[in-house]
């Protein structure tokens, strides 16, 4: 189990104590077909400069997988029909529920009934595992410019050795949910740049949740990265300041594609 380093000392360390310089924000670059064209500022000379980018962090459920478990059916199994009601209705309004957290709250022998739900819909889903297309060359990609690659998943590390079993890939560090807190809290991120001793601004997190994972970065000071493969969140003009990411994609090609013409990629630093 890696060192659990808090939220506030990260952020002490990160935000006061380091000579890092904070993060140059981008303006969302949607990404289709082709490859992000926008700029991440200008040098004055009219020269667009570009982030430095030393290392990127993944989620696993429908970023570096197909996504194959039911949330629908697994979130009714957990909260009952009232309590998913509940739920449905405060998304529908953009409350959202975070049911990990909502569990948290609750008497033991409930919140060991509804672990043990979750995790049997985890099985069936691990059962039916296939990797994200575009995830085999870009990890390729990455490890030929010697960037790093982390993961962060609110599943089990279970789920996580199978993946890096079945698939032949490794993520170091992979944050599974015996990680707290979890995601979009910004300490799995945080901490994890802490073992590569890179600042969160040379970092991106990249997923398909815009409350977990967008968030999660953001609130990181990293870059953030949308996969949003069926275009489900619509127009980036209708998200908020807390969940708008820097780029939106949707498949891992075009991250490729997005690291060659808007980043600087760098070495790991040298460690003494």
């Amino acid at each position: 189990m890696p060192l659990f380093l808090s939220q506030p000392l990260l952020r002490r360390f990160f935000f006061f104590s380091s000579p890092f310089s904070p993060p140059r924000r981008l303006h969302l670059a949607a990404l289709s077909s082709s490859p992000a064209s926008m700029p991440s500022g200008d040098s004055g000379d009219g020269i667009a400069k570009k982030g430095r980018l030393r290392g990127l962090v993944f989620d696993m459920d429908g970023t570096l997988t197909v996504p194959v478990i039911d949330f629908g059916a697994m979130y009714k199994a957990v909260l009952g029909e009232e309590g998913y009601a509940a739920y449905r209705a405060a998304s529908a309004s953009g409350g959202g529920v975070d049911i990990l957290h909502h569990i948290e709250a609750w008497p033991p022998p409930a919140q060991q009934r509804a672990y043990e739900i979750i995790a049997r819909f985890e099985r069936q889903g691990l059962d039916r595992l296939q990797i994200m297309p575009g995830a085999l060359e870009l990890c390729r990609y990455l490890d030929s410019r010697q960037i790093r690659r982390g993961l962060i998943t609110r599943n089990v590390k279970s789920a996580v050795d199978i993946f890096h079993q079945r698939f032949g890939m490794e993520f170091i560090p992979a944050l599974s949910r015996e990680f707290r807190p979890y995601k979009p809290d910004p300490a799995p991120l945080l901490h994890i740049c802490s073992i590569w001793g890179v600042p969160p601004s040379q970092v991106m997190m990249i997923g398909d949740s815009l409350r977990d994972d967008v968030v999660c970065g953001k609130r990181a000071g990293a870059f953030t990265c949308l996969l949003d493969e069926t275009g489900r969140y619509g127009s980036p003009h209708s998200y908020t300041d807390d969940t708008r990411p820097d780029f939106k994609v949707s498949s891992l090609s075009q991250v490729l594609s997005l690291l060659e013409t808007q980043f600087d990629l760098m070495p790991p630093p040298q460690t003494t």
